[in-house]
Protein backbone atom coordinates (compact mmCIF):
# COMPACT_ATOMS: atom_id res chain seq x y z
CA UNK A 1 0.00 0.00 0.00
CA UNK A 2 1.38 3.61 -0.67
CA UNK A 3 1.90 5.31 2.23
CA UNK A 4 1.98 9.46 2.74
CA UNK A 5 2.81 10.89 5.95
CA UNK A 6 1.06 14.45 6.90
CA UNK A 7 3.30 15.98 9.73
CA UNK A 8 0.80 19.10 11.24
CA UNK A 9 -1.78 17.01 9.81
CA UNK A 10 -5.20 17.90 11.48
CA UNK A 11 -5.57 21.48 10.43
CA UNK A 12 -7.78 22.86 7.91
CA UNK A 13 -5.36 21.87 4.97
CA UNK A 14 -4.03 18.60 6.52
CA UNK A 15 -8.11 17.44 7.01
CA UNK A 16 -8.51 18.28 3.35
CA UNK A 17 -5.28 16.36 2.44
CA UNK A 18 -6.29 13.28 4.70
CA UNK A 19 -9.42 12.44 3.01
CA UNK A 20 -7.75 12.80 -0.46
CA UNK A 21 -5.48 10.99 0.09
CA UNK A 22 -7.72 8.28 1.69
CA UNK A 23 -9.90 8.36 -1.56
CA UNK A 24 -6.80 7.12 -3.78
CA UNK A 25 -5.93 4.26 -1.96
CA UNK A 26 -3.25 5.83 0.50
CA UNK A 27 -2.39 5.07 4.13
CA UNK A 28 -2.39 8.18 5.85
CA UNK A 29 -0.20 8.76 8.67
CA UNK A 30 -0.53 11.76 10.66
CA UNK A 31 2.44 13.47 13.10
CA UNK A 32 1.00 15.66 15.42
CA UNK A 33 0.55 17.19 18.87
CA UNK A 34 -2.82 15.86 19.41
CA UNK A 35 -3.13 12.05 21.60
CA UNK A 36 -4.26 9.85 18.63
CA UNK A 37 -1.44 10.67 16.09
CA UNK A 38 2.15 10.41 16.51
CA UNK A 39 4.02 12.52 18.68
CA UNK A 40 6.76 15.19 17.78
CA UNK A 41 7.95 13.64 21.13
CA UNK A 42 8.60 9.75 19.92
CA UNK A 43 11.10 10.50 17.55
CA UNK A 44 11.52 6.38 16.78
CA UNK A 45 7.67 6.26 15.67
CA UNK A 46 8.20 9.32 13.14
CA UNK A 47 11.82 7.65 11.53
CA UNK A 48 9.32 4.13 10.99
CA UNK A 49 6.21 6.32 9.60
CA UNK A 50 8.44 7.80 7.30
CA UNK A 51 10.46 4.48 6.21
CA UNK A 52 9.11 3.32 2.56
CA UNK A 53 6.97 6.24 2.44
CA UNK A 54 6.41 8.27 -1.21
CA UNK A 55 5.49 11.50 0.34
CA UNK A 56 5.92 13.64 3.69
CA UNK A 57 4.06 16.81 3.37
CA UNK A 58 4.57 19.25 6.51
CA UNK A 59 2.22 21.57 7.25
CA UNK A 60 3.21 22.08 11.23
CA UNK A 61 3.45 25.57 12.62
CA UNK A 62 1.50 27.83 14.97
CA UNK A 63 -0.90 29.45 13.36
CA UNK A 64 -0.31 33.22 12.46
CA UNK A 65 -3.59 34.47 13.28
CA UNK A 66 -2.88 35.83 16.61
CA UNK A 67 -1.33 38.91 18.56
CA UNK A 68 2.69 39.15 17.70
CA UNK A 69 3.63 39.10 21.28
CA UNK A 70 6.95 38.02 22.28
CA UNK A 71 5.45 34.47 23.64
CA UNK A 72 3.07 34.00 20.26
CA UNK A 73 6.39 35.34 17.73
CA UNK A 74 8.51 32.99 19.67
CA UNK A 75 6.20 30.17 19.13
CA UNK A 76 5.23 30.92 15.21
CA UNK A 77 9.09 30.39 14.60
CA UNK A 78 9.73 27.54 16.94
CA UNK A 79 7.18 25.60 15.62
CA UNK A 80 8.48 25.34 11.91
CA UNK A 81 11.73 25.67 12.62
CA UNK A 82 11.95 22.94 15.03
CA UNK A 83 9.30 20.53 13.37
CA UNK A 84 11.59 20.56 10.17
CA UNK A 85 14.58 19.86 12.00
CA UNK A 86 12.68 16.93 13.62
CA UNK A 87 11.87 16.05 10.06
CA UNK A 88 15.13 16.33 8.57
CA UNK A 89 16.77 14.05 10.87
CA UNK A 90 14.36 11.59 10.90
CA UNK A 91 14.92 11.08 7.12
CA UNK A 92 18.80 11.12 7.79
CA UNK A 93 18.43 8.21 9.68
CA UNK A 94 16.07 6.26 7.62
CA UNK A 95 17.56 3.31 5.27
CA UNK A 96 14.66 3.90 2.67
CA UNK A 97 13.40 7.46 3.12
CA UNK A 98 10.63 9.40 1.33
CA UNK A 99 10.73 9.75 -1.96
CA UNK A 100 9.79 13.83 -1.83
CA UNK A 101 9.51 16.07 1.46
CA UNK A 102 7.26 19.15 0.50
CA UNK A 103 7.62 21.66 3.20
CA UNK A 104 5.09 24.52 3.53
CA UNK A 105 6.26 27.87 3.53
CA UNK A 106 4.36 31.12 2.86
CA UNK A 107 4.24 33.66 -0.16
CA UNK A 108 3.92 36.61 2.65
CA UNK A 109 8.05 35.98 2.60
CA UNK A 110 7.93 38.71 -0.68
CA UNK A 111 7.47 42.48 0.19
CA UNK A 112 4.26 44.24 0.34
CA UNK A 113 3.80 45.04 -3.43
CA UNK A 114 1.39 46.60 -5.64
CA UNK A 115 3.54 47.69 -8.31
CA UNK A 116 3.79 44.32 -10.01
CA UNK A 117 3.84 40.60 -9.35
CA UNK A 118 6.34 38.32 -7.58
CA UNK A 119 7.47 35.24 -9.16
CA UNK A 120 9.79 33.02 -8.11
CA UNK A 121 12.74 34.27 -10.37
CA UNK A 122 12.31 38.07 -9.57
CA UNK A 123 10.10 37.76 -6.70
CA UNK A 124 11.81 40.15 -3.81
CA UNK A 125 11.77 39.39 -0.21
CA UNK A 126 10.46 41.58 2.26
CA UNK A 127 11.20 42.45 6.01
CA UNK A 128 9.76 42.17 9.35
CA UNK A 129 8.82 39.40 11.33
CA UNK A 130 6.84 37.20 9.11
CA UNK A 131 9.62 37.30 6.40
CA UNK A 132 12.05 36.01 9.07
CA UNK A 133 9.82 33.58 9.91
CA UNK A 134 9.42 32.25 6.11
CA UNK A 135 13.19 32.80 5.26
CA UNK A 136 14.49 30.93 8.61
CA UNK A 137 11.60 28.00 7.95
CA UNK A 138 12.88 27.79 4.18
CA UNK A 139 16.95 27.73 5.36
CA UNK A 140 16.21 25.23 7.88
CA UNK A 141 14.23 23.14 5.33
CA UNK A 142 16.64 23.54 2.71
CA UNK A 143 20.04 22.69 5.14
CA UNK A 144 19.40 19.97 4.69
CA UNK A 145 21.56 17.42 2.55
CA UNK A 146 19.03 14.17 1.35
CA UNK A 147 20.51 12.49 -1.29
CA UNK A 148 17.25 10.06 -2.28
CA UNK A 149 14.73 12.59 -0.99
CA UNK A 150 13.73 15.51 -3.56
CA UNK A 151 13.14 18.94 -1.74
CA UNK A 152 10.32 21.17 -2.81
CA UNK A 153 8.73 23.83 -0.95
CA UNK A 154 5.45 25.35 -1.13
CA UNK A 155 4.80 28.89 -0.97
CA UNK A 156 1.30 29.29 -0.08
CA UNK A 157 -0.79 31.76 -1.04
CA UNK A 158 -3.90 32.19 0.72
CA UNK A 159 -5.83 28.86 1.20
CA UNK A 160 -9.54 28.79 0.41
CA UNK A 161 -12.31 26.31 1.13
CA UNK A 162 -15.13 25.08 2.78
CA UNK A 163 -14.40 24.08 5.89
CA UNK A 164 -12.22 26.44 7.71
CA UNK A 165 -9.40 28.90 6.91
CA UNK A 166 -10.00 32.73 6.30
CA UNK A 167 -13.48 31.88 4.52
CA UNK A 168 -15.23 31.79 7.60
CA UNK A 169 -14.18 35.26 9.05
CA UNK A 170 -14.70 37.00 5.62
CA UNK A 171 -18.26 34.90 5.38
CA UNK A 172 -18.82 36.65 8.86
CA UNK A 173 -17.82 40.08 7.71
CA UNK A 174 -20.52 40.14 4.95
CA UNK A 175 -23.07 38.73 6.62
CA UNK A 176 -23.25 41.79 8.75
CA UNK A 177 -22.35 44.17 6.91
CA UNK A 178 -19.02 44.90 6.76
CA UNK A 179 -17.92 43.60 3.64
CA UNK A 180 -16.62 46.62 2.40
CA UNK A 181 -12.87 47.47 1.62
CA UNK A 182 -10.37 47.30 3.58
CA UNK A 183 -7.67 49.86 4.58
CA UNK A 184 -6.94 51.45 0.82
CA UNK A 185 -8.45 48.47 -0.74
CA UNK A 186 -5.84 48.64 -3.57
CA UNK A 187 -3.43 45.57 -1.67
CA UNK A 188 -3.39 42.52 -3.64
CA UNK A 189 -5.04 39.85 -2.12
CA UNK A 190 -3.10 36.35 -3.65
CA UNK A 191 -5.36 32.97 -2.95
CA UNK A 192 -5.40 29.23 -4.35
CA UNK A 193 -8.50 27.04 -4.14
CA UNK A 194 -7.88 24.16 -1.57
CA UNK A 195 -8.35 21.45 -4.42
CA UNK A 196 -5.64 23.26 -6.25
CA UNK A 197 -3.40 22.93 -3.96
CA UNK A 198 -3.96 18.91 -3.53
CA UNK A 199 -3.49 18.50 -7.41
CA UNK A 200 -0.43 20.63 -7.71
CA UNK A 201 1.03 17.99 -4.54
CA UNK A 202 0.19 15.53 -7.15
CA UNK A 203 1.31 16.87 -9.79
CA UNK A 204 4.91 18.12 -8.30
CA UNK A 205 4.72 14.15 -6.86
CA UNK A 206 4.76 12.71 -10.34
CA UNK A 207 7.18 15.65 -11.90
CA UNK A 208 10.47 13.46 -10.61
CA UNK A 209 12.72 15.83 -12.04
CA UNK A 210 11.50 19.08 -10.23
CA UNK A 211 12.48 20.62 -7.12
CA UNK A 212 13.18 24.02 -4.81
CA UNK A 213 10.74 26.60 -4.68
CA UNK A 214 7.23 26.84 -6.24
CA UNK A 215 4.58 29.60 -5.82
CA UNK A 216 1.20 27.48 -5.00
CA UNK A 217 -1.31 30.47 -6.02
CA UNK A 218 -4.09 31.42 -8.51
CA UNK A 219 -2.52 33.16 -12.10
CA UNK A 220 -5.43 35.28 -10.86
CA UNK A 221 -4.80 37.62 -8.11
CA UNK A 222 -7.32 40.58 -7.15
CA UNK A 223 -7.17 43.52 -4.99
CA UNK A 224 -9.02 43.45 -1.96
CA UNK A 225 -11.69 45.72 -3.56
CA UNK A 226 -12.68 42.62 -5.86
CA UNK A 227 -12.31 40.36 -3.10
CA UNK A 228 -15.33 42.00 -0.88
CA UNK A 229 -17.18 42.92 -4.19
CA UNK A 230 -17.12 39.10 -5.25
CA UNK A 231 -17.96 38.04 -1.88
CA UNK A 232 -20.66 40.21 -1.64
CA UNK A 233 -21.96 39.41 -4.69
CA UNK A 234 -21.45 35.40 -4.36
CA UNK A 235 -23.46 35.95 -0.65
CA UNK A 236 -26.20 38.47 -2.48
CA UNK A 237 -25.25 40.89 0.16
CA UNK A 238 -25.55 44.09 -1.73
CA UNK A 239 -23.60 46.95 0.54
CA UNK A 240 -20.74 46.78 2.56
CA UNK A 241 -19.29 48.55 5.32
CA UNK A 242 -15.51 50.11 4.54
CA UNK A 243 -12.74 49.44 7.28
CA UNK A 244 -10.35 51.86 7.28
CA UNK A 245 -6.98 51.09 8.41
CA UNK A 246 -7.49 52.77 12.21
CA UNK A 247 -10.41 50.53 12.73
CA UNK A 248 -9.06 47.76 11.20
CA UNK A 249 -5.95 47.82 14.01
CA UNK A 250 -8.23 48.67 16.81
CA UNK A 251 -10.66 45.76 15.45
CA UNK A 252 -7.59 43.25 14.44
CA UNK A 253 -6.66 43.96 18.52
CA UNK A 254 -10.19 43.25 20.21
CA UNK A 255 -10.35 39.81 18.04
CA UNK A 256 -6.24 39.10 19.20
CA UNK A 257 -4.99 38.76 15.57
CA UNK A 258 -3.09 41.46 13.30
CA UNK A 259 -3.78 44.39 10.94
CA UNK A 260 -1.20 42.69 8.59
CA UNK A 261 -2.99 39.60 7.87
CA UNK A 262 -5.28 41.90 5.85
CA UNK A 263 -3.46 45.05 4.79
CA UNK A 264 0.13 43.11 3.33
CA UNK A 265 -0.38 43.22 -0.36
CA UNK A 266 0.73 40.13 -1.50
CA UNK A 267 1.00 39.51 -5.51
CA UNK A 268 2.48 36.62 -6.22
CA UNK A 269 2.41 34.48 -9.43
CA UNK A 270 2.40 30.51 -9.77
CA UNK A 271 5.65 31.17 -12.61
CA UNK A 272 7.08 28.10 -12.37
CA UNK A 273 4.08 25.60 -11.77
CA UNK A 274 2.80 26.93 -15.36
CA UNK A 275 5.55 27.15 -17.02
CA UNK A 276 6.00 23.28 -16.46
CA UNK A 277 2.90 22.64 -17.24
CA UNK A 278 0.42 22.29 -14.91
CA UNK A 279 -3.55 23.68 -15.47
CA UNK A 280 -5.86 25.22 -12.44
CA UNK A 281 -9.51 24.03 -12.25
CA UNK A 282 -10.02 27.41 -10.53
CA UNK A 283 -8.55 29.88 -12.35
CA UNK A 284 -10.72 32.82 -10.96
CA UNK A 285 -12.51 34.05 -7.49
CA UNK A 286 -15.90 33.83 -9.22
CA UNK A 287 -15.60 30.24 -9.53
CA UNK A 288 -14.26 30.11 -6.51
CA UNK A 289 -16.23 31.22 -4.34
CA UNK A 290 -19.34 29.84 -6.11
CA UNK A 291 -17.85 26.73 -5.56
CA UNK A 292 -17.00 27.29 -1.58
CA UNK A 293 -20.34 29.02 -0.73
CA UNK A 294 -22.89 27.67 -2.82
Amino acid sequence: MKKVVLAGGTGFIGEYFKNKFKELGYEVHIISRQKQHISWEDKLSIKEALEDTELLINLAGKSVNCRYNEANKNEIMTSRIRTTKILGEAIQACTNPPAIWMNSSTATIYRHAEDHPMTEEKGEIGSGFSVNVATNWEKTFFSFDLPKTRQIALRLAIVLGKDGGVMTPYRNLVKFGLGGIQGTGNQKFSWIHIDDLFQIVLFLKDKEELSGIFNCSSPQPVSNRELMKELRKTMNVPFGLPSPKWLLEIGSLLIKTEAELVLKSRWVLPDRLEREGYTFTFKTLDKTLQDILK
